[in-house]
């Protein structure tokens, strides 16, 4: 019997348990289908969003380590870099103070656009396929991320039409200035904790007002009282979200403080009664979020300011880069109906931030009287007004010509961290600004009834259709040696030791910074690409001083003479090697004047060596 095959009644247990597994999978995969369903606006809108992005940046695909964006590639190289070392703290050797570039005094990574939070949670990436791979990802992510945000923000908390919603966000996500910024910029395109700030303020403010008061039947005056628990969780939020800001992008965590402390003043004048009983509950809740955040913040922001290799300065002329008065109607070139003559407006491609066009110009203005006097269209005009006149710099700009007419930047020139960020880019802040005016006039057409349904939406779509915006420009950059992808540079500087690339990398000529990008910045460079206290006095600088042996290599490779050397030049590069802390000198084959320069550097470190496509010079 103990040999017989077992019955059917035998098999029913695990019959029905996996009939039972079966009954249990079904009604959870019903209820994402039906999931899918109900959201499936969103998801379409979320997949067109992805794709638009993935289009703008296509240039950069399929091989993104051999394409760069054509506008702005010194600062791609940056940002590579900046990526390459962020990662390294998966490996748990990443300090604030990196040792990694400008050997041997090192950079303060905090008082540099360094994207750390970006970095790190993007390590996997950037150690497994490159750190060029990792900024085309986040150059498409930041710009569906963020449109996807503001989506969200107009969706569920101002309870839009879904149409109109699209609308603000897609303009947030892919407007003018942020496809401007796209070029290298990440620290400025990464906008999509921006909405979540911003939900949180307004969580926190609903939370802490009582409501009205009302006279029960006692006729004693009671109201509903604060919900401290939203209260609590709000500010725990806003504390959260505003420190993983301070890691991503400082600049536009500032201008979205300065944007939401202008609404909330203009909102508080215009509601006054919610202003008397939400005050008290909203500033504790504020002071609770910045005691939070100040207790993961405060050693950071000291190292920022006062730490090693720290900068208590901006080192942009406001002046130099504030917003054309003209550049408000002039339409983007890099938009469908743009054109290069409109580049003479701003300082370079990167910062068409105030190109908004005419046409939208025109209908913003409309749809904010068309929209009625509700006290959060008053809060976005005057947030406009003010926004927009800051960033217009210390003086009035005209078609390129300064009219001597003081701007109202002039009242804030000079004030700590203010000066850290440029005028013209106070002019970002209208992408979300205008949005807003935009949803709320769009929605109200499309919850009416009349002509006014149809004709709102399509002037709105009619004044958008001329900043659409257009594929980033892109092109080819030479390879990475093979001395740096093959791992060779390991066979005349250890991990972590300094390697001398020339020419030695600066910030108009960073490319050597790419060798370490490829390298996992496994190696450190002396001087480079960064913002550091070289001015005068100790002021922020961007880069740093030459070496002499540095200016003269530099100098061979601009010119390709060969300068006379003699025993001081030889006695002078070898103190100079000892400064940096280096183990190897190297020059690759593709380098300007490479004859010239391997000429000079034997006779100054005598014979080379060859390894793979590069000369080195063990020193």
């Amino acid at each position: 019997m103990s040999s017989a095959a077992p019955t059917a009644p035998d098999a029913a247990p695990d019959q029905v348990f996996r009939l039972d597994d079966q009954v249990i999978r079904r009604p959870r995969a019903v209820r994402l289908l039906a999931a899918a369903r109900r959201h499936r606006t969103d998801l379409l809108i979320v997949v067109v969003w992805v794709a638009l992005a993935g289009w703008l940046t296509h240039g950069l695909w399929p091989d993104p380590g051999g394409r760069t964006l054509a506008l702005n590639p010194e600062d791609q190289t940056l940002y590579e870099w900046f990526l390459a070392v962020d990662a390294r703290a998966l490996l748990g050797d990443f300090h604030l103070l990196t040792d990694r570039l400008n050997a041997p005094d090192g950079v303060n990574l905090m008082a540099n656009t360094t994207v750390i939070a970006l970095g790190v949670v993007c390590a996997p990436i950037t150690l497994l396929l490159g750190a060029p791979t990792t900024f085309a990802l986040l150059a498409a992510a930041n710009l569906a991320g963020t449109a996807l945000a503001w989506y969200l923000l107009f969706h569920r908390t101002l309870r839009a039409h879904r149409l109109a919603a699209a609308l603000g966000g897609g303009l947030c996500g892919f407007g003018p200035g942020m496809i401007s910024q796209s070029n290298s910029h990440l620290h400025m395109t990464a906008q999509w904790l921006v909405p979540v700030i911003v939900w949180l303020v307004v969580r926190l403010l609903r939370a802490s007002d009582p409501g009205p008061t009302t006279i029960d039947g006692t006729g004693r005056a009671r109201s509903a009282g604060p919900d401290r628990r939203r209260m609590i969780s709000s500010a725990v939020g806003l504390a959260a979200a505003v420190t993983a800001q301070v890691f991503i992008g400082e600049e536009v965590l500032f201008l979205s403080a300065v944007t939401l402390l202008v609404m909330a003043v203009s909102y508080a004048v215009a509601d006054r009664d919610l202003a008397r009983r939400a005050l008290p509950g909203f500033a504790g809740g504020l002071a609770i979020a910045a005691g939070l955040a100040l207790l993961v913040l405060g050693y950071p922001l000291w190292f920022q300011f006062a730490g090693p290799q720290g900068v208590a300065d901006g080192m942009f002329s406001p002046a130099y880069f504030s917003a054309d008065l003209g550049s408000w109607w002039a339409v983007s070139p890099l938009s469908i109906a743009g054109s290069d003559e409109a580049s003479r407006l701003t300082t370079g491609p990167a910062e068409y931030n105030t190109f908004l066009g005419w046409p939208l110009l025109l209908v913003t203005a409309a749809c904010a009287v068309w929209a009625g006097r509700r006290r959060l269209v008053l809060a976005c005009v005057v947030a406009a007004l003010v926004m927009g006149t800051l960033s217009l710099g210390p003086e009035v700009v005209l078609g390129g010509t300064r009219t001597a007419l003081p701007g109202p930047y002039a009242l804030l020139a000079g004030l700590p961290v203010v000066d850290g960020a440029l005028p013209m880019r106070f002019g970002l802040a209208l992408l979300p600004i205008v949005a807003t005016l935009l949803v709320l006039a769009v929605d109200r057409a499309l919850r009416g009834t009349g002509r006014a349904r149809r004709l709102v939406p399509l002037a709105v779509v009619a004044a958008l259709l001329p900043i659409f915006p257009t594929p980033l420009p892109t092109a080819e950059r030479p390879a990475v040696p093979e001395f740096i992808t093959g791992g060779h540079w390991r066979q005349c500087v250890r991990p972590g030791g300094v390697l001398v690339p020339v020419p030695l990398p600066t910030p108009k000529e960073p490319w050597p910074m790419r060798w370490a990008a490829a390298a996992d910045a496994g190696f450190g460079l002396p001087e480079g690409f960064f913002i550091g206290p070289y001015g005068r006095g100790g002021t922020a600088a961007m880069g740093t001083f030459k070496q002499p042996t540095s200016a003269l290599l530099a100098d061979v490779a601009r010119r390709g003479d060969q300068p006379a050397i003699g025993d001081e030049q030889r006695r002078q590069a070898a103190r100079d090697v000892d400064f940096w802390g280096a183990s190897c000198v190297a020059l690759a084959d593709d380098a300007p004047h490479a004859d010239s320069l391997r000429a000079t550097l034997e006779q100054l470190y005598g014979p080379a060596t060859r390894i793979a496509d590069a000369w080195i010079w063990r020193v």
